[in-house]
């Protein structure tokens, strides 16, 4: 149910977000407590403002009445991914190379499940991760199917 909602969902959102130039990062349909809610993520170089997010939001919901996809009651939230945007493409990879990234494993490299540091380089479908342990710089290299989960990470 909730892979067919999402599916529905990008459907629908896509030709809205095109003519805005903005761009799906993600979609999240997940219930928490006794409600569920449909997440949208939608992004664009320099940020999106709470205004395109209700105007998204606005045209979204009309195509989700019409679909009517969804049989129960939820909410709708269309929203920034913020600063630890996830990285789900190979294009989200690519365009992130000299930011802070923490990266989590299917399986260890090295002994490790997680990285963070420093994405360095991206090419052959291969991550360059330059973190620390203690005070010495490391690199890594991590093949993008090797990837459980990625995102931008806040460097402390």
């Amino acid at each position: 149910m909730s892979s067919k909602v999402v599916k529905t969902t990008e459907e629908l959102v896509l030709p809205i977000l095109e003519q805005k130039n903005l761009e799906l990062v993600d979609i999240e349909y997940v219930k928490e407590g006794k409600n569920w809610f449909l997440r949208v993520y939608i992004d664009k170089d320099g940020g999106v403002d709470i205004t395109e997010c209700g105007e998204v939001s606005e045209q979204l919901s009309e195509r989700l009445d019409e679909a009517d996809p969804i049989s129960e009651a939820y909410f709708l939230e269309v929203s920034s991914p913020g600063v630890e945007r996830p990285l789900k493409t190979k294009r989200d990879i690519a365009n992130s190379i000299n930011q802070y990234i923490h990266v989590k494993l299917y399986e260890p490299i090295n002994g490790e499940k997680t990285y963070e540091g420093e994405l360095i380089n991206y090419s052959d479908d291969v991550l360059t991760v330059e973190y620390r342990v203690k005070t010495r710089k490391k690199t890594v290299e991590i093949p993008f199917d090797k990837i459980a989960k990625a995102r931008l990470a806040v460097k402390f």
